[in-house]
C-alpha cells in the first residue's frame, strides 16, 4: 500500500455543467459530492480522498468551472512566452483579481502538482470557448487526460472531440458518469496509467489496490448473506392453543410474525450490502416491476425465483410429495399464499406449521396453561434459501450499477435479466452447485454444528465467485 503523502492527486477541470462533479462522484464513490444543474455552483476547489484499508490512496479534486478561458488563454501565453511556472505565475498575478476568481481557484491543485481529468459533455458540438480551454490545459504542461461524457448516448459530435482531444492530452475516453460500472471505472484508472510514465508504478499500486477492495467488498457480501440465510432458516415462533383460543386467528397471527421477522431480516442484509458499496445517503428507485418491489412470500416470488423443475429432478434437493402432503395435513389443506406453482416434486413454503403437544398443565412464571403449540419454522423447504439468494443477488447488481454520480433517484433502470429467461440467478447453477446448498441447508436447518462450518466455506466460496461473475459482466 502506498503511503498517504505519496497518493497521487487528480483535479476535474472542465466548463461549468459539464458533469466534472459527477464524474468526480462515482470515480471516488462518494455520493456526498454536490451535482447541481446550475452552472457555477462550485466555486471553491474540494479534495476528496479515496481511502482503502484506512490509508488514502488516490486524491481527486472537484475545482469550479472555466469563467473566463479566452482571457485565461491570452494571459496564459504571454506568461509561458517569459518562461517558469506558467500556472503558479498566474495564479500569483490575479490572485486579487475579482474576475478572475473561478479561473485562478481551478488552477490551485494543478500548482500542486495534480494531475488532470477534462470533462466536456460530448452531446454537443466542439466550440471555440473549448479550445481556449484544451489550449490552457496544455500550457500547464501538467500530465493530463480528457473525458467526454455523453449523459444521453449521444455520439453525432464524438469523432470531432476526439480529433480535438488528439492535438492536446495524452489519451481520451468515452466515460457516461451516470451509468459507469465498477469495471468502466477500473478501465479508466488503467488508462490514467498513460498520461504521466513517471505515475505509473504509483497507479500501478492504486488499481490493484481498488481491486483487492473490491475482491474484499464481495467477500464481506458473501458473509452477510451467509449470516442472513443462517439466522432465516433457523428463525421460528410458536403460540399456544388453549382452551377458547381460536386457532385460525392464531395460525394467521403467527404466520404474519414470521414472514415480517424474515421480511426485516432481508431489508437490513440489503442495506448492509448498499453501505458496504459506499452508497450511504441517497437510496436509488428499483424498476416498478422488479421481484425486489414483490413480497418476499408471493406466489410469484416463489413461482420465479424458486428451484426449477429440472433443478429439482437433477439435485435430488427436496422430499417432493411428502413435504406438500406433510403442509396439507399440518395446514388443513390451506397454501398460506405461500405455494409456489412449479409442482409438486418442488413441495411448498418449508417454513410450515407444527403441533406439539404441551403438557396438560404446565407453570411458566406463576400462569397456569395447557394445550397445543403451533409452530412455523425452521425452514424445511431449501426454496426459502435460493429465494433469499436471488433477491440479494438482484438488489447486488441494482447497487454496483447506481454510480454514485447518478441523481436522477426517481428514473429507473431496467431489471437486470437472467440469460435463461428467470429473474432467478440461481436458474443457471449446475447440480454440484445447488448439492453445496443443499448441504448447507440441511447442516443450518438440523443445527448440524460441526457441518455448518465445512460447508457455510463452500457455500461462501460458490457465493464469492457468483458475485464477481456479476461484477465481470455488469
Amino acid at each position: 500500500m502506498i503511503p498517504a503523502r505519496t497518493s497521487p492527486e487528480i483535479a476535474i477541470l472542465g466548463h461549468p455543467n459539464e458533469g466534472k462533479s459527477s464524474v468526480l462522484s462515482t470515480l471516488s464513490e462518494d455520493d456526498s459530492v454536490k451535482v447541481s444543474a446550475t452552472p457555477g455552483e462550485t466555486t471553491e476547489c474540494r479534495t476528496f480522498p479515496v481511502i482503502i484499508d484506512g490509508q488514502e490512496v488516490l486524491r481527486f479534486t472537484d475545482t469550479p468551472g472555466f469563467q473566463n478561458p479566452s482571457r485565461v488563454v491570452v494571459e496564459m501565453r504571454k506568461i509561458a512566452e517569459a518562461g517558469g511556472d506558467s500556472v503558479a505565475r498566474f495564479r500569483a498575478m490575479f490572485k486579487d483579481n475579482e474576475e478572475l476568481h473561478d479561473d485562478v481557484e481551478l488552477m490551485l491543485p494543478v500548482e500542486r502538482g495534480a494531475g488532470i481529468i477534462y470533462v466536456v459533455d460530448g452531446s454537443r458540438p466542439v466550440r471555440n470557448v473549448d479550445r481556449a480551454e484544451m489550449e490552457i490545459l496544455r500550457l500547464t504542461g501538467r500530465p493530463r487526460m480528457a473525458i467526454i461524457n455523453c449523459k444521453d448516448d449521444d455520439f453525432g459530435h464524438l469523432d470531432n472531440w476526439k480529433n480535438e482531444f488528439r492535438k492536446n492530452f495524452n489519451t481520451n475516453r468515452v466515460f457516461n458518469a451516470h451509468r459507469a460500472t465498477y469495471a468502466e471505472r477500473i478501465l479508466l484508472l488503467e488508462a490514467l496509467k498513460s498520461i504521466d510514465q513517471d505515475w505509473q508504478p504509483t497507479l500501478d499500486i492504486v488499481v490493484r489496490a481498488f481491486k483487492a477492495d473490491w475482491a474484499a467488498r464481495n467477500h464481506a457480501t458473501a458473509d452477510i448473506l451467509l449470516s442472513l440465510l443462517t439466522e432465516c432458516l433457523q428463525y421460528h415462533v410458536s403460540g399456544t392453543i388453549s382452551e377458547g383460543t381460536d386457532s385460525a386467528i392464531l395460525k394467521d397471527r403467527l404466520k404474519n410474525s414470521y414472514q415480517k421477522t424474515i421480511e426485516e431480516k432481508e431489508r437490513k442484509a440489503h442495506e448492509q450490502i448498499r453501505t458496504l458499496f459506499k452508497h450511504n445517503i441517497f437510496k436509488y428507485q428499483l424498476p416498478p416491476h422488479s421481484m425486489l418491489n414483490e413480497d418476499l412470500f408471493s406466489e410469484r416470488t416463489w413461482h420465479l425465483l424458486g428451484l426449477s423443475k429440472k433443478q429439482v429432478a437433477l439435485a435430488g434437493l427436496v422430499g417432493g410429495a411428502v413435504v406438500g402432503a406433510k403442509l396439507d395435513l399440518l395446514t388443513g389443506g390451506a397454501s398460506l399464499g405461500l405455494f409456489t406453482g412449479i409442482g409438486s416434486a418442488a413441495g411448498a413454503f418449508g417454513a410450515m406449521f407444527g403441533g406439539k403437544k404441551l403438557s396438560s398443565t404446565s407453570n411458566i412464571l406463576g400462569l397456569q396453561f395447557g394445550g397445543e403449540e403451533l409452530k412455523i419454522g425452521p425452514a424445511t423447504n431449501i426454496n426459502l434459501m435460493l429465494i433469499l439468494l436471488n433477491r440479494a443477488f438482484l438488489f447486488y447488481q441494482h447497487t454496483i450499477n447506481w454510480a454514485h454520480g447518478r441523481r436522477d433517484y426517481t428514473t429507473t433502470l431496467p431489471e437486470p435479466v437472467d440469460t435463461a429467461g428467470s429473474a432467478g440467478l440461481t436458474n443457471n447453477w449446475t447440480s454440484d452447485q445447488l448439492r453445496i446448498c443443499k448441504s448447507y441447508f440441511k447442516a443450518v436447518t438440523e443445527n448440524q454444528e460441526d457441518q455448518i462450518v465445512e460447508s457455510g466455506e463452500k457455500l461462501t466460496t460458490l457465493l464469492t465467485e457468483t458475485l464477481a461473475e456479476i461484477s465481470k459482466h455488469e
